[in-house]
């Protein structure tokens, strides 16, 4: 649940970007921060290897504006696809309040795309949370893509439930539609009044 704090009036969200290896979560990242003015953002903290994988984490803070006169904020996280230990993992899942699943809209991913979405179920379930019901958006990236599958077969072959969006994180269709979906469903669970 996102944490309010009713001395400094702010509601902090803290979204994870989840998906297999290589889908495009930390350019979603990096050009949301990028189009973000910069009274709005906080720096981009990327612990990347040299191709620009992400080895553990990226980060973004954002400043919504108010939500119920309450500043908002919003912690992105990318989640890394190359393999990271199962603890590690877990940590950065802790505390999360929304998801954006970034599927790869190559042809020959869909087996990551359904293997990395099992992977993310279980270890919701690990740290109690219900995978059923934290919200998720889905992104399918790289659209733009020569036969790229279309968003209506991945919506069916990964069971979208709530909302989901083509996208190209190159040229950022989709992304703000995306973060404006998966903040509106974290902020409608907010209880100001619990915090």
């Amino acid at each position: 649940m996102a944490f309010v704090n009713k001395q400094t009036k702010e509601i902090n969200c803290k979204i994870v970007f989840y998906g297999p290896q290589r889908s495009g979560k930390t350019r979603t990242l990096r050009f949301i921060h990028e189009q973000t003015k910069p009274e709005n953002r906080g720096e981009l903290i990327s612990v990347s290897a040299d191709d620009e994988r992400t080895l553990f984490i990226d980060y973004v803070p954002l400043i919504l504006g108010s939500y119920q006169g309450l500043r908002t904020r919003l912690h992105l996280y990318a989640m890394p696809g190359a393999p990271i230990s199962q603890m590690n993992q877990r940590l950065i899942l802790k505390g999360v309040d929304g998801i954006v699943f970034v599927a790869d809209s190559s042809p020959d991913r869909v087996e990551d795309n359904v293997e990395s979405l099992g992977g993310l179920r279980n270890l919701l379930a690990e740290i109690k949370k219900d995978p059923d019901k934290i919200p998720m958006v889905f992104q399918y990236n790289k659209q733009d893509l020569p036969g790229a599958i279309s968003a209506e077969k991945l919506r069916s072959l990964l069971g979208a439930r709530d909302v989901d969006f083509a996208s190209n994180a190159r040229s950022g269709q989709g992304l703000f539609p995306a973060l404006k979906q998966i903040s509106k469903l974290v902020l409608a669970q907010v209880d100001i009044n619990g915090g």
